[in-house]
């Protein structure tokens, strides 16, 4: 692996490389472990490798069966060990982690099954004690750990030590964090189903390996990613106990490198090219450091934050607030699609044409009026032409008594009725709900009600932005219908759902999200369907005149110097969104967003990041709003 440059690392405390994608960092870690794996066989001995679960590392087991099937690379001298497993669940429940290796890896590769070691989450109470401690000798006998895996999650975990975990930590019964079980709510169908205690290895344990790799991939690790490198030490980011370590390189993709200091403040440690995009990211942290509008930053500011050398190539600091001042000023639009006849020199979106087709892509309902609801109201009372196009159902977030709810609904109503053939199809329904229990695969007919409940709530939400249920469009794009979390799959049938798509609309302006996202993220794959049907129209005339609009993303919003776009919201617009968001009554509990938001409701937390990103620019010296809305232009190249 390629070493990063020192001077521009010199605030990291771990050895970190950023790639592209995750793609290309899962492939040079694979290629680490294969080579180990084909030299030890040469030698006649066993590799033991440390395993983890979740998103993070599905890309690099995908890769390691690729080499296993194309290659025939060989796992028959690996041994593994993973490094947790919840309480409770025994190995066929459907989250339970000796599951998941099973369907991730375990279950296509030649690995000998009795050398897959997962921690035994049925055990009981009295017994955890000596089964971790056996866990911790087989780990032993087998020569210890030549190469451990590791995810990261926004505590700061490692396996399942949570803050608190010390460097001495050996395998454990742990209690789970409260937003360590948040993130885990869909994958088992609310939160209240989500394990509360579970079985891992200790930071110690993990400590003892030869040679760590930790992944990260999108913006939602970003945050952590920046602490755990450059801060200090701490029990309340176990992580942060790897700068010890004399062989852990951290892997990740762009979007999780954002808030290192080398990207994000690169002035900070050493030359930097002074881009108009550098410059503007510089100015702009600049002005929030010292609690200064942009016209009155002066030429000390700039000398005592290591921007001397943007003073001598570009100053003097007047001259650099004023531009700054004026473009940060023509993010600022009340016509997302654009005001006929005007000038639109200094404007963030063009006049011509006028009115525009516009597609708002959402992949899943509650994203389009959670992230822009106050833009697609503008867009339409605009009288440009708009369609919002829900992606997928989005029937996978449904818990389960929403549905019994409307199951019961259609029962009442059908025997009120007398309707014998609608209640037979209700019986059938909770039949089926019944049987499946909390944790069981939804029926067909299951995810086809979930589904229309979520249809139901996306007409109910366009209403109050003004829109007609001619102007709605479900995809159900087949990933996501044949699939479910950390499963889904991208095929030539979603490509050309989305292709015919954009043929029939012919838009002139996209609204979209997911890109920065973790790959295997909802988001993340419907915008990968997006470009690849993109690519596909490459040839047609419309897409020679047609932009893309980036949003952010539920619970999130841009930083303010990567705003091309910035849409201000009344009052009466506000709350008129919040009012949208409300009508996704199944969501309700679902709470997007950094752990010191989780107090919030859905609605106000929308309300506050929009009403945040008012204040910012309030604070740069600009027009005070009571609330923006943002888009990044994305360059199709």
């Amino acid at each position: 692996m390629k070493k990063e440059a020192f001077e521009f690392c010199q605030k990291e405390r771990i050895g970190t490389t950023v790639y592209a994608g995750a793609k290309a960092a899962c492939q040079d870690v694979a290629k680490e472990i294969a080579d180990l794996i084909r030299t030890r066989a040469n030698e006649n001995r066993e590799v033991v490798l440390g395993l983890a679960t979740g998103s993070t590392p599905v890309g690099l087991y995908r890769e390691l069966i690729r080499m296993h099937t194309e290659e025939g690379l060989s796992f028959a001298n690996v041994v593994t060990f993973n490094l947790d497993e919840y309480f409770g669940l025994g190995g066929d429940h459907p989250e339970s982690y000796r599951k998941f290796m099973n369907e991730q890896l375990f279950s296509h590769i030649d690995i000998d099954p009795t050398k897959a070691h997962v921690p035994d989450g049925t055990i009981s109470r009295d017994d955890v004690f000596e089964s971790c401690q056996n866990y911790e000798q087989a780990i032993q006998e087998a020569g210890g750990i030549d190469i451990q895996i590791l995810g990261i999650g926004r505590t700061g975990h490692i396996g399942f030590n949570e803050p608190g975990s010390g460097p001495e930590s050996l395998t454990r019964l742990v209690t789970l964090d409260g937003l360590t079980r948040r993130d885990a709510a869909r994958d088992f169908l609310g939160e209240g189903n989500v394990p509360r205690h579970a079985i891992t290895m200790g930071v110690g344990t993990i400590l003892s390996a030869r040679k760590v790799y930790l992944l990260a991939w999108g913006e939602g690790k970003a945050s952590i990613i920046a602490k755990t490198v450059e801060g200090e030490p701490t029990d309340n980011i176990p992580a942060t106990f790897l700068q010890s370590h004399k062989a852990c390189t951290f892997c990740v993709d762009q979007a999780a490198a954002s808030q290192l200091t080398r990207i994000s403040h690169p002035w900070l440690v050493g030359p930097v090219e002074w881009t108009t995009e550098t410059t503007r990211k510089a100015i702009l942290w600049l002005a929030r450091k010292t609690g200064k509008s942009l016209l009155k930053l002066v030429e000390e500011d700039y000398n005592e934050n290591g921007m001397a050398d943007l003073l001598l190539e570009q100053g003097p600091a007047y001259g650099l607030n004023i531009r700054l001042f004026n473009l940060t000023q023509h993010t600022i639009t009340g016509w997302p699609g654009g005001k006929p006849n005007a000038d639109d020199t200094s404007r963030p979106e063009r006049a011509e044409p006028t009115p525009k087709r516009s597609l708002i892509l959402s992949p899943e309902p509650l994203d389009d009026v959670y992230c822009l609801g106050g833009t697609i109201h503008r867009l339409n009372t605009h009288g440009n032409e708009v369609a919002v196009a829900y992606q997928t159902s989005g029937d996978l977030a449904v818990p389960d008594p929403e549905a019994r709810q409307a199951i019961e609904m259609l029962i009442d109503v059908a025997t009120s009725r007398g309707h014998a053939d609608e209640e037979k199809y209700g019986r059938r329904l909770e039949d089926d709900l019944n049987t499946k229990g909390n944790f069981g695969f939804d029926s067909e007919n299951i995810r086809h009600l979930k589904g229309v409940i979520r249809r139901g709530e996306a007409r109910s939400s366009s209403r109050t932005l003004g829109l007609e249920p001619i102007q709605l469009k479900f995809l159900n794009l087949p990933f996501y219908q044949k699939g479910r979390y950390r499963n889904f799959v991208i095929r030539d049938e979603d490509i050309d759902t989305m292709v015919n798509l954009l043929n029939e609309v012919e838009p002139h302006q996209i609204f979209a999200t997911g890109h920065g996202h973790d790959p295997l993220s909802v988001p993340a794959l419907c915008f990968e369907v997006l470009i690849r049907a993109l690519e596909k129209c490459r040839e047609t005339d419309w897409l020679k005149d047609c932009w893309v609009w980036l949003y952010r993303g539920p619970g999130t919003e841009w930083d303010a110097h990567d705003i091309d776009m910035a849409v201000p919201l009344s009052p009466g617009e506000l709350d008129n969104k919040v009012q949208g968001i409300y009508q996704h009554q199944t969501q309700r509990s679902q709470q997007p967003g950094s752990s010191d938001q989780r107090s919030l409701n859905l609605w106000n937390l929308a309300r506050e990041i929009n009403s945040g990103t008012a204040e910012i620019y309030d604070s740069l010296g600009l027009a005070e709003y009571a609330a923006i809305e943002c888009f990044k232009r994305h360059d199709l190249g």
